[in-house]
């Protein structure tokens, strides 16, 4: 494979060449379940079967691999499904995770849903405090940490270079999931991690139409094993492998993945700014802002601050979700990182399985995922709730107060 030195003309050629047979400049999606042999295991090019390789697939794990810098990607069905694999590949009963606190409700289930029976047990730490993820790692015991960075939904900035750090001391793999940056504006191999998983659902396929996910290694050994070796053994042996179509779609949404991210920093930046001044709004948590606690690491290892805003209210859980109701252009849905905005409700939608714990997300808050569309128009649709939910709840707010 030729090697680029551009991200966008990485995202577009890498992994995916024209055809050689037919001269098509986008390469065809093998719609096959299994491939003719010219002997008993003598295989063209290597595929016998689509569970093991699919060129399709192969094709998009080539293409993530070369933009996270990594040494081998593997895609799955679900982002979720990714997780499993990569974690039941790496990890065994009695071994300990270093789990950071702020993040995706659906890794916390897994963990402690799946893998807790299991007898894998996690340890929750503040993302923001190193102190606290060194203190948490259990010294021949701590297998993995895991972090998001940008959080979902706080914001929460992760040192990557730190928790990198940390987990090498004890000996363990720094998980980091990227699907909030992108390997557009963040890179955590560069930084020191091992391993990144996607929700290739999200900005990957950008556009709301397609399930998956990516993991994503550098090329280090674990355990006696390579991590090539082991991830991609339990993706064929675990079976859970994302199909030719949706790696397609996948691939193709990577090739716009720089100037659909450029538009979704630029639009979150501008709301975000503007979001502070509003009547009602209690505070605006998004890592572009100065005022922002993470700010000043996420300008050092991003190149931008990404598309999602969360806002927090004045009328506390009843403003929070008359908000969430009252936009127009800002569908109310879970997901997040498609072409159009989004907007949710994250106690009860995203995160309801750690509501009522230490992780449960604030029920003032509100989490944006702010598309491409056209500034003004996304300005006016937030406006107009805004309105709508002051009038409504301006005598709590001033009880609040």
């Amino acid at each position: 494979m030729a090697q680029y030195a551009g991200f966008n003309t990485t995202a577009i050629h890498a992994g995916q060449e024209p055809d050689p047979l037919t001269g098509a400049v986008i390469p065809p999606i093998y719609q096959t379940s299994t491939f003719v042999q010219d002997g008993i295991n003598v295989l063209r090019a290597g595929h016998e079967y689509s569970r093991g390789s699919n060129p399709t697939r192969n094709g998009f794990e080539t293409q993530l691999a070369a933009l996270e810098r990594g040494t081998a990607a593997f895609a799955f069905a679900s982002g979720l499904a990714a997780e499993d694999a990569l974690l039941r590949a790496v990890l065994r009963p009695g071994d300990h995770v270093v789990l950071g606190g702020d993040g995706y409700g659906g890794t916390n289930r897994l963990i402690n849903g799946l893998l807790g029976p299991w007898g894998v047990a996690n340890t929750a730490v503040d993302i923001t405090d190193l102190a606290a993820v060194a203190a948490a790692v259990r010294p021949g015991n701590t297998a993995v940490l895991w972090v998001e960075t940008p959080s979902n939904p706080l914001l929460g900035i992760a040192d990557l270079a730190g928790w990198a750090k940390v987990a090498h001391a004890a000996g363990a793999l720094l998980v980091v999931d990227n699907t909030f940056a992108s390997p557009y504006l963040q890179r955590p191999l560069d930084w020191g991690a091992d391993v990144v998983v996607h929700s290739t659902t999200k900005y990957i396929g950008g556009h709301s139409d397609v399930l998956g996910g990516a993991v994503v290694v550098a090329d280090r050994s674990f355990r006696g094993r390579e991590l090539a070796e082991t991830v991609g053994y339990q993706q064929f042996a675990g079976g859970a492998v994302a199909g030719p179509q949706d790696c397609y779609l996948a691939a193709r949404g990577l090739k716009t993945l720089g100037l659909r991210m450029e538009r979704h920093t630029s639009n979150a930046q501008s709301l975000a700014e503007w979001l502070q001044d509003q009547p009602g709004v209690a505070e605006v948590l998004y890592p572009g802002l100065p005022g922002h606690p993470g700010h000043a690491l996420a300008a050092r290892q991003m190149t931008g601050f990404g598309g999602i805003v969360s806002v927090r209210f004045d009328g506390g859980a009843p403003a929070a979700r008359a908000f969430a109701e009252s936009t127009r252009l800002f569908a109310l849905s879970v997901s997040l990182g498609g072409v159009e905005s989004l907007i949710c409700y994250c106690s009860e939608m995203t995160h309801a399985s750690v509501r009522g714990t230490e992780l449960a997300v604030p029920v003032d808050l509100v989490r944006l995922s702010v598309g491409v569309e056209d500034l003004a128009d996304l300005q006016e649709d937030l406006a107009g709730a805004l309105e709508r939910t002051h009038e409504r709840f301006a005598d709590a707010v001033v009880l609040n107060r």
